[in-house]
């Protein structure tokens, strides 16, 4: 059996570099970073075949992933993730709507000012680069808001989880991910692939090595 390929892709607030210590510590097969294009260009490489794929999301780009079906895997990681962010249609509990709409109003006028809030938020004391991109930042925030991909959460999959999370709690994850693997980190926040690379790079291996055997 080929060694598998990752597909890493980041979330809403952050470029693909979040995925340098799990990229560096994974033990084997080939990582590909996806830019969702918040800071720059956005660049979806060309995957080549023949391998086992495991699509790995972090955030919103788990969401991303579920939603725009990009690429066809064979597993599924979702880092800190969700198929839908927003309450709403029987998904509770989970992160009011109205505090998306407030965060959109603003986005409008302040587009660095609630980047930074946001990232702040998530434990990220670093300011987002100077030269973000409003309008795919904006259309992602509204995407966050208003996808549910429930439904497409089908297939192996496995979540990672911090117990700390202070953007995803673990209650809306038990609810959001019903019936799925899910790894915890007891100190874990939202920045999994920050703080814990080789936790997250260790489970994506284990689960990769399940369904390639």
């Amino acid at each position: 059996m080929n060694a598998p390929l990752f597909v890493l892709i980041h979330g809403w607030g952050f470029g693909p570099t979040i995925w340098d210590g799990v990229r560096a510590t994974l033990p084997e097969g080939k990582s590909v970073a996806i830019d969702l294009g918040f800071y720059g260009p956005p660049s979806i490489p060309a995957l080549p075949t023949g391998r086992p794929v495991i699509a790995v999301g972090h955030s919103f780009g788990g969401l991303w992933l579920l939603h725009e079906r990009p690429f066809a895997w064979d597993g599924l990681v979702l880092v800190n993730g969700f198929p839908r962010f927003t309450e709403g249609d029987g998904f509770t509990p989970a992160t009011p709507r109205r505090l998306l709409d407030r965060m959109i109003a603003r986005f409008d006028t302040a587009p660095e000012a609630v980047t930074a809030d946001f990232l702040r938020r998530c434990g990220c004391e670093v300011p987002p680069p100077e030269r973000l991109d409003a309008a795919r930042l904006g259309e992602a925030l509204r995407a966050l808001r208003d996808w549910d991909a429930r439904a497409a959460l089908t297939g192996p999959a496995l979540a990672l989880a911090g117990a700390q999370d202070p953007i995803v709690p673990p209650a809306m994850t038990e609810q959001a991910l019903t019936g799925i693997d899910i790894g915890w980190h007891a100190e874990g926040g939202h920045l999994l692939p920050l703080t814990a690379p080789s936790w997250c790079a260790e489970r994506i291996a284990v689960f990769a090595a399940g369904l390639t055997a």
